[in-house]
């Protein structure tokens, strides 16, 4: 009789971490029908409707991260590491994981600690191309490192690292032969090109005024937008919404269709966003957060655009290059060109596979 795996995968704050453990999850799921899961999040933020909507179960942690500027959030960080730890030996100790697999996150430090620390199995999957120190910690106490970008042995031991890119959702694989069905599903005119702007999944308060202060330019060069401003934005600015060639939505559920309407792309730098982007070969235009741990968005970006494959502006230089360059793409077919062949280059799409790969070894399958 074949064993029941029992697994537990961990990873959110945002889409970026939760999205490649559900897509583990489902590969996992997959190759064994019969196995157990559990993810673990932290309490009150997005993993915990994320998760149950893919079909999981899901504990939340009380944890997370410390704040740049000192405040009384920090103070209470010890005494919440104290209780993520407690918990996370807890739901250790009662669901007897085979295996545990960290994708980033406040909760993935407690509970990748604690199981390392009781000798059970544990890979993390690194998204980005400069690590938090979460991860950097964890990889001294993990069997397995899988990664997205090169260089990442500056990091992490060196010996651990497997180069398998990230878990995007295989309903973009194949995007091309859904270009006239999504065209159609958001009632888009033929003849105008498509804007597709993606702030992250909460939204970018800075991509936002800019879309609302470039609503007529993009009008005039005959541009129409499929406008995804965030869910903390969407009453602020949905008063746009049917006008000036613009849709905006709070949240784009259909990304495989947003992607295939697209002729080009505006978006953050997270790295799950830009390993999809790889995938969906559009011209695209990073515009990374300054906001983020090491400025990693902007790394992550640079490594896109060192290959001649996207554009990059950055917040603080919105307001001089934005028309301009979004004017030289607009106009040259051989750049729009140019830009989607080589992203495409750097596509890794079996990611998902070969991390599941990687942690049937350490199930010894």
């Amino acid at each position: 009789m074949s064993k029941t795996y029992r697994i537990i995968l961990s990873g959110g704050g945002t889409g970026g971490h939760i999205y490649p453990a559900i897509a583990i999850a489902n590969e996992l799921k997959q190759r064994h029908p019969d196995a157990k899961f559990l993810f673990v999040g932290a309490k009150d933020r997005m993993e915990m409707e994320k998760v149950p909507q893919a079909g999981y179960d899901i504990e939340g942690l009380w944890i997370s991260g410390i704040q740049r500027e000192l405040t009384l959030k920090n103070l209470m960080f010890p005494f919440k590491l104290i209780s993520s730890l407690l918990a996370a030996g807890k739901i250790i100790r009662q669901f007897k994981p085979d295996v545990v697999i960290g994708t980033g996150g406040f909760a993935s430090g407690p509970l990748l600690q604690v199981a390392s620390g009781k000798k059970i199995p544990s890979l993390i999957q690194e998204q980005n191309s400069f690590p938090g120190i979460t991860n950097k910690l964890l990889s001294k106490k993990v069997q397995k490192i899988c990664v997205a970008y090169d260089g990442l042995e500056r990091f992490f031991p060196k010996e651990k690292i497997i180069k398998t890119g990230n878990p995007v959702r295989q309903s973009l694989l194949e995007i091309n032969s859904k270009t006239e069905e999504a065209k159609a599903f958001f009632g888009l005119v033929s003849e105008k090109k498509t804007l597709l702007v993606l702030g992250g999944s909460l939204g970018s308060k800075r991509i936002n005024e800019l879309i609302e202060k470039e609503l007529d330019f993009l009008q005039m060069r005959n541009v129409q937008v499929i406008w995804q401003c965030g869910k903390l934005y969407y009453d602020t600015y949905k008063i746009y919404n049917n006008t000036k060639n613009v849709q905006v939505h709070a949240y784009l559920n259909n990304m495989d269709f947003a992607y295939a309407a697209a002729d080009i792309i505006i978006s953050r730098a997270g790295a799950g966003s830009v390993s999809e982007l790889c995938i969906v070969g559009k011209p695209v235009i990073f515009i990374p957060s300054p906001n983020v741990a090491e400025d990693h968005q902007t790394k992550n970006a640079m490594a896109i655009v060192k290959e001649q494959a996207a554009m990059l502006i950055q917040e603080s230089d919105l307001d001089v290059d934005f028309e301009n360059k979004f004017s030289q793409l607009i106009e040259s077919k051989d750049k729009q060109i140019g830009l989607s062949e080589n992203i495409k280059q750097l596509a890794l799409v079996n990611a998902t596979k070969d991390i599941v790969n990687e942690v049937e070894k350490l199930l010894n399958i």
